[in-house]
């Protein structure tokens, strides 16, 4: 595979087209990661060549899904993608059918209810809002929001800074959230109408044309492909 260097947010922005999935840290063996094709003296330093800050240009611009998609995993998929990645490891029924089958559970179900009703909603206002703020529903919390990610429901939308009464910046920012279907829409990507089968045929052909056979192998485990 490419040995890919990238300096700038344009350049990472290009790897992602090519490549179509891009894990943050190391995922895949021989595969490419966002902290593994960047130079690690940039990072967290809040300058616009921190990678750190670009994850949250990436869904705010349109130019990739982000969120723990996979192994509960920071990760970034490609508009042209997408729609495959949502047909595989996404599902059919809805968050309520899923909910009635004994496949999700109450807390996912009323974190996604919360975050289709204020699509952008920051973390903290969420648990907040879902009346998950005190220490021993924290696990259940980040559990759920885990859930959501695993089944492409919602998709990070950015961060939100921490603010004080007067507005200024307060400590660590938070991710805030929206649901794929309301993020797709706005940046005008369309469901896949592929079958199962068909998709993972797809992505795997896509794959095949970039990938050693050790990446592959673990490509291959990861879609069920």
């Amino acid at each position: 595979m490419k040995d890919y260097k990238v300096h700038t947010y344009e350049e990472a922005i290009d790897v992602i087209k090519e490549i179509g999935f891009l894990p943050l840290a190391k995922l895949i063996p021989d595969y490419p990661s966002l902290d593994g094709i960047t130079l690690k003296e940039h990072w967290y330093t809040g300058s616009e060549l921190d990678p750190w800050m670009w994850r949250a240009k990436f869904p705010g611009d349109g130019a990739a899904a982000y969120g723990k998609f996979v192994k509960k995993k920071s990760v970034l998929i490609s508009p042209e993608l997408l729609p495959l990645i949502r047909v595989i490891l996404g599902s059919s029924l809805s968050v309520k059918e899923r909910y009635q089958d004994g496949l999700m559970s109450r807390e996912a179900v009323e974190l996604y209810t919360l975050i289709r009703e204020n699509e952008g909603i920051d973390t903290r206002v969420l648990r907040v809002e879902a009346g998950m703020k005190d220490k021993e529903k924290k696990k259940p919390f980040d559990h759920a929001l885990l859930e959501l990610q695993g089944s492409l429901d919602i998709v990070v939308s950015g961060t939100k800074a921490k603010t004080n009464e007067a507005g200024e910046k307060n400590g660590w920012s938070s991710t805030s959230f929206e649901t794929m279907k309301f993020w797709s829409q706005n940046h005008s990507i369309k469901e896949s109408t592929f079958e199962v089968e068909d998709a993972k045929m797809m992505l795997k052909d896509h794959f095949a044309a970039l990938c050693s056979p050790e990446a592959m192998k673990s490509i291959n485990k990861i879609f069920g492909l």
